[in-house]
This record gives C-alpha cells, sequence and structure tokens, in this order.
C-alpha cells in the first residue's frame, strides 16, 4: 500500500511539472527572436533569462537532494544564477540583457534538458517527505517566475505581446465602495491547510487585532484619480520623506504607464493604449503612492493581519478557509488569475462568487494589495530552503491576493509577497482600512 502511495504521489509530480512546464513555453510561444534578449530595464530581466532560470532552479534543487548530481553546465549556472551565493557568485542583474550567449536556441534546448532529467530524477529517486515538498517549491517558483514574465512583457511589449489565449470578462455587477466594519479579537494568522506552503506563511499564530473597518473593494481608477486631480502628487503633506524623495527624483505625476493623451488620462497596457476605465482597480502604484493615497483619503492600509481575517475569516463560524469563498480551488467565476486570460484587471464588482465570509470582494487576483506590515519572519519562523525567503527580511513591504498575473495553484490567502516601497511594475494596488 505504502509503495502504491509513493507511485501515485510521483505521478502527480510529473503532472504538475509537466502542467507548469507547459505554461511557461505558452507565455512565450508567440515572441519573436528579437523579444527573447532584450531587457528594457534594470528592474526587469529579458524572456530568455527568464526561461533558463527557471530551469536552472532545478539544478538548485537536484543538486540539493542528490550530492552526486552534476550541473549542465558552469557557464550557463553563472549567468541564470539569480541570488545564490552558494552556487557561486551570480551574474549582475542589471546587465542579463547584455549577454548573447547562453543563445536563445541553446536555452530552449537546455529547457528540454532538464525537462527530461527532471522526470528521470522525480520516476528513479526514493522521494521522502521533505523531497517531494523542495521538488514541489521548484513548481511554484517557476509560477512566480511566470509571473514576473508577464510584468516583464508588459514593460517590453505592452498591446505588441500577442497572448495564446485571450478572454473577455463579463460584465459586473453593480457595486458600491463602501468599507464593512470587521470585529477585532485574537486571531490565528498563518497558513493552516495540508497542501504545499512557503515557509513565510508558518507558523501559523495568534495576533490580536482592535475592530477596524476594510474597504468592499480595491481603490478605483476613479477614486485615484480624485486624488491625482486634488494635486496628491504636488503635496508633500501625504507622502512618507523617502516617497517624496522619489516623487521628487522620478518625476512621478500617476501610476506607472498613465499618459496624457489630448488632455484625458490614458494607459498603455496588454489591451492597447485606452481611456482610464473609471472602475477598474488602479494598479502600478507603488507603496509610497498607496500610503499617500490613503493619508489624503483620511484613511491608513491595512496590516496583512487585518488583510488576511478580512479575506479569509468567518466570524459565524468561528473558522479559517484557504481562500475567501472557502477551500475549494480558484474558478473563473471566483477571481481573475492568470488563467482567466483577461490580460487586465476587471471592473469592480465582477466576482460576487468570490466574496469573503466579511463582505469584501477581489481580494483574490486582479492586482496585488499592499499592506503597511514589514516583510519579517513570523515568530518561530524555520527557513525551508537556504537563501530563499529569509534573506529578504528588510526594507520590503509585504502585499496579499494576487494578480491577474498570479497562476491559479501559486495563491492562498495567507501567501505573502513582497517587494521595496519604490516598485511598481508589478501589478499591485491596494484597498484602504479604518480604524474604529
Amino acid at each position: 500500500m505504502a509503495s502504491s502511495q509513493k507511485l501515485d504521489q510521483k505521478g502527480v509530480l510529473l503532472e504538475q511539472f509537466k502542467e507548469t512546464r507547459n505554461r511557461t513555453l505558452e507565455l512565450v510561444k508567440t515572441l519573436e527572436k528579437d523579444d527573447f534578449v532584450v531587457q528594457t530595464a534594470v528592474f526587469m530581466s529579458p524572456p530568455k533569462w527568464h526561461i533558463g532560470h527557471v530551469s536552472w532552479i532545478y539544478e538548485a534543487i537536484m543538486s540539493k537532494l542528490d550530492k552526486s548530481y552534476e550541473f549542465y553546465s558552469k557557464e550557463f549556472t553563472e549567468y541564470l544564477n539569480s541570488y545564490y551565493q552558494q552556487f557561486g557568485v551570480p551574474h549582475d542583474k542589471g546587465l542579463r540583457g547584455v549577454i548573447s550567449r547562453p543563445t536563445v536556441d541553446q536555452l530552449f534546448q537546455y529547457f528540454n534538458t532538464i525537462n527530461q532529467r527532471v522526470e528521470k530524477f522525480i520516476k528513479s529517486q526514493a522521494l521522502d517527505e521533505n523531497a517531494i515538498k523542495v521538488i514541489t517549491m521548484g513548481f511554484h517558483h517557476e509560477c512566480q517566475h511566470q509571473e514576473l514574465l508577464v510584468y516583464d512583457l508588459q514593460h517590453l511589449l505592452a498591446e505588441q505581446y500577442r497572448p495564446v489565449k485571450k478572454e473577455i470578462a463579463d460584465k459586473p455587477k453593480e457595486n458600491d465602495k463602501k468599507s464593512i466594519y470587521i470585529k477585532g479579537g485574537i486571531y490565528e494568522m498563518g497558513y493552516n491547510g495540508k497542501n504545499f506552503c512557503y515557509d513565510i506563511e508558518l507558523p501559523e499564530h495568534k495576533v490580536y487585532l482592535n475592530d477596524f473597518k476594510m474597504d468592499i473593494f480595491p481603490v478605483s481608477n476613479q477614486q485615484y484619480l480624485e486624488f491625482i486631480e486634488d494635486g496628491g502628487y504636488e503635496n508633500y503633506k501625504y507622502w512618507l520623506s523617502d516617497g517624496w524623495e522619489k516623487v521628487k527624483e522620478n518625476k512621478w505625476r500617476s501610476p506607472m504607464y498613465w499618459e496624457k493623451i489630448n488632455g484625458e488620462w490614458n494607459v498603455r497596457d496588454f489591451i492597447g493604449i485606452r481611456k482610464i476605465n473609471p472602475n477598474e482597480p488602479v494598479c502600478h502604484v507603488s507603496y509610497y503612492e498607496a500610503d499617500a493615497y490613503c493619508k489624503w483619503a483620511g484613511k491608513r492600509l491595512p496590516t496583512e493581519a487585518e488583510w488576511e481575517k478580512a479575506a479569509c475569516w468567518n466570524e459565524e463560524k468561528q473558522e479559517k478557509s484557504i481562500y475567501p469563498w472557502g477551500n475549494e480551488e480558484p474558478e473563473k467565476d471566483k477571481c481573475n488569475l492568470l488563467e482567466s486570460y483577461y490580460w487586465k484587471c476587471t471592473e469592480l464588482g465582477t466576482f460576487p462568487n468570490g466574496t469573503s465570509p466579511s463582505g469584501c470582494q477581489q481580494m483574490i487576483g486582479d492586482v496585488w494589495e499592499w499592506t503597511s506590515s514589514e516583510f519579517i519572519g513570523y515568530p518561530g519562523f524555520k527557513s525551508g530552503f537556504d537563501e530563499y525567503n529569509d534573506k529578504w527580511f528588510t526594507n520590503q513591504k509585504v502585499l496579499r491576493g494576487g494578480s491577474f498575473a498570479t497562476p491559479k495553484m501559486s495563491i492562498r490567502g495567507s501567501y505573502r509577497n513582497f517587494f521595496r516601497l519604490d516598485e511598481r511594475w508589478l501589478f499591485s494596488g491596494f484597498r484602504c482600512a479604518e480604524d474604529i
């Protein structure tokens, strides 16, 4: 019986691996060869690097599990290593686009070779619980890079990108932009399921919350436009000191990708150059911008504990779920994730079936939501993989909820994303909270 269970586990691993790898290939299927080598900014990576790196990480994992494993190429490791000092000195991130070798063709050959190696490894190795967990982490790491790749394709190509799949969002239901009361008290924060999660989602632990109010929806383009038109980017009093320096240094006047054409605000994204849709969540704002808006509006950003309670806690049943709608995996009628293939934010009110027990909507998908919480380990944190998450426990803020570029296997109510306070090329928005 035990051996058949292991065979089943290996079958599941192989299926997840193939599905994940196919999704990566699908994202780059329509690119021209010239597209693969371009790096448009120091914060993004050329598509060919993503293709190589998500393959190389499996080599790093196999070398951890099998000390006799030999890497494919020293040259490839030097180029594809992102920040793991244990595997040598990584190549400068800002210079990934100036390297012509390995070539695009060589990296696709490498991609296929690593596919064969991983499949052979899974089939031939005796995999204990830890090995299965680390290999599964490789799939989730690839999901993270699929999302990063979409950010980079937006910066590189925008409306010139031709997705393999594209759907049209349903017309949203009516919505209001009110906030709701959420009871405070002791809340157990963190992942409480039985499937994969990252080490930074553990351990589940008690926090105390005061009563608070949370907006039902993320802040919309219309609401954010009011902040802009009221001089939000011109008045230092709304901004943190570092944020105000960034506004002046970078000449910020609006969210990233917004531009004025004939006196009207437009956005350039995967859909094209189009007028700002007032009822979409505001996207591509930094933590500094989210914080400044909240101060202007007389509100504040929620803590990540408040966000999680608003998303996943059922006060009536006194229980927590994995997602706002329960423990069932995400489906297209509940949220806008990568597999929805809308390639943009949907309007507020599109997913009433995804409403949380507290009454908040669109907490999963569309835009990552900034919180006021510093990215640090939970009390009792134990690292699950060297140099993966815990090396970033400084100068980052936590975001929750996923975006329209997040693969559905990669998101949970307890998932903690993290970015620096001035970054805004990611699909980031926010919702407001208030003290009572």
